[in-house]
């Protein structure tokens, strides 16, 4: 499995959650990484399997593989055949999900304890022997399909952020949209979805975690009876970051049918495993992060000049995007709005924060971050999260330690470095004529 490279120097593990996180690791012959969390505070039990594959891995022709396959892993196996997952996993009390990202493709199942062994069949049985059918094919593409047209192509902020991504990305593969584009997934083949299996769905490019009320010791046991026999696939090609300098503003525009203008700006961002990526998730909750918060005090509240305004800084492997979103009112000068903005963010890098606003962005990632890590769930999509992005799920222990030390001279940097106009891509929606006005009746 590729990992991103380590942070330097290291940092201290926060060591109350350091005592509470005893995992058990092992890695089988065939490759796979095991996971081991317990917790017996009630009989339940959380199982993610992380694959290290993304719309990031994809080429042209086949973008939204990745996603395409998430779909297709519920259509049966060698040993549960079609809808046999769900029915067997939820007459047993669970329930599952599953989700694909730029970097990677996650699935995990809930259910009590004593379901164990019956959830690892059914796992290990469509890891080791998936059906990958036409049939199955040209159902899950028409559902892939029409998920496109809702999300994307008949949703304004849909259609924004595709646009956004191919002015930030010129040669990376985060170019795309993790759905892919149409055409590709109406032509891609059982044959495609064969390679792709073999090659991202072995064991070798997977992580299986665990948590809940288990012993260690016999789990590890059943995950070596159901997954130890699964031969290891091919390795991954390596992902080339190709991606050149950007050396000046970008911008597009798109008109669709709309009651007011949007605004939607990307910032090129630092990778996952950079320190930067850390003081940045400070500034966005000082920017974005509740009523009081730069961003929404000042833009909406104070000179009402929008509607809503959204940030989001989401890790990735590879260098990511700072993005903001505002909607607008319906008589809104789009470029007005931006240069309010550019004055908050320029403000921001010149003059910093204040203590008052860093220590509640501090509180409230703490919170936000021991949250997650209170539940099953939320501790093995965490420390999967972590390990799939940063290598080590350790650095995720870190995080308190390190969001507690982050001064405001580090975050008044991040802001000059990141914010920089040369840095950014902007697209505005511009409402067609004959938009839909507040009030009409559509079927008039």
């Amino acid at each position: 499995m590729a990992k991103a490279s380590p942070r330097s120097p290291a940092r201290a593990v926060d060591p109350i959650l350091h005592a509470l996180f005893d995992v058990h690791e092992a890695t089988l012959p065939n490759g796979l990484k095991v996971r081991l969390l317990a917790n017996h505070q009630a009989p339940v039990v959380s199982l993610y399997t992380f694959f290290q594959v993304g719309s990031r891995n994809e080429r042209p022709g086949i973008t939204g593989i990745s996603h395409l396959f998430e779909h297709m892993m519920f259509n049966g196996a060698k040993k549960y055949g079609p809808k046999m997952f769900d029915k067997t996993l939820e007459s047993n009390g669970g329930r599952s999900n599953a989700y694909t990202s730029n970097d990677m493709t996650v699935y995990y199942d809930d259910f009590s304890a004593d379901a164990l062994e019956t959830v690892l069949d059914l796992e290990s049985d469509r890891m080791r022997s998936l059906s990958i059918s036409d049939k199955t094919l040209a159902s899950e593409r028409e559902v892939v399909k029409e998920e496109r047209r809702v999300r994307v192509d008949n949703e304004i902020p849909g259609m924004m952020d595709e646009e956004l991504g191919t002015l930030i990305y010129k040669a990376h593969a985060y170019r795309w949209p993790v759905i892919g584009w149409m055409a590709d997934i109406e032509n891609i083949t059982r044959e495609d979805c064969q390679e792709y299996f073999r090659t991202y769905y072995a064991p070798n490019n997977a992580v299986l975690y665990i948590c809940g009320d288990i012993d260690p010791k016999k789990t590890l046991a059943l995950v070596r009876r159901y997954y130890g026999d699964i031969p290891r696939g091919p390795s991954p090609l390596p992902v080339i970051n190709a991606e050149p300098e950007q050396k000046g503003e970008r911008r597009a525009v798109v008109r669709h049918p709309a009651q007011s203008p949007s605004v939607m700006i990307g910032f090129r961002g630092p990778s996952a495993s950079q320190e930067d990526t850390l003081v940045l998730d400070v500034a966005q909750y000082i920017l974005t992060k509740g009523e009081g918060s730069r961003l929404v005090k000042s833009l909406v509240y104070d000179q009402k000049a929008a509607v809503s305004v959204m940030l989001d800084w989401s890790w990735r492997i590879d260098p990511g995007t700072v993005m903001f979103y505002l909607e607008l009112k319906p008589d809104s000068d789009p470029a007005k709005v931006e240069a309010l903005l550019y004055a908050e963010l320029e403000k921001l890098s010149r003059e910093g924060v204040t203590e008052k606003e860093l220590q509640k962005a501090k509180n409230n990632l703490r919170a936000d971050h021991l949250r997650e890590l209170s539940t099953n769930s939320g501790r093995g999509h965490a420390l999967g999260h972590y390990e799939a992005l940063l290598g080590d799920w350790r650095e995720g222990l870190s995080l308190p330690t390190f969001y507690a030390s982050v001064t405001p001279e580090q975050v008044q940097a991040v802001a000059a470095k990141y914010f920089a106009p040369e840095r950014r891509s902007v697209v505005t929606l511009q409402p067609e004529a004959g938009a839909i006005e507040p009030g009409d009746d559509a079927d008039a």
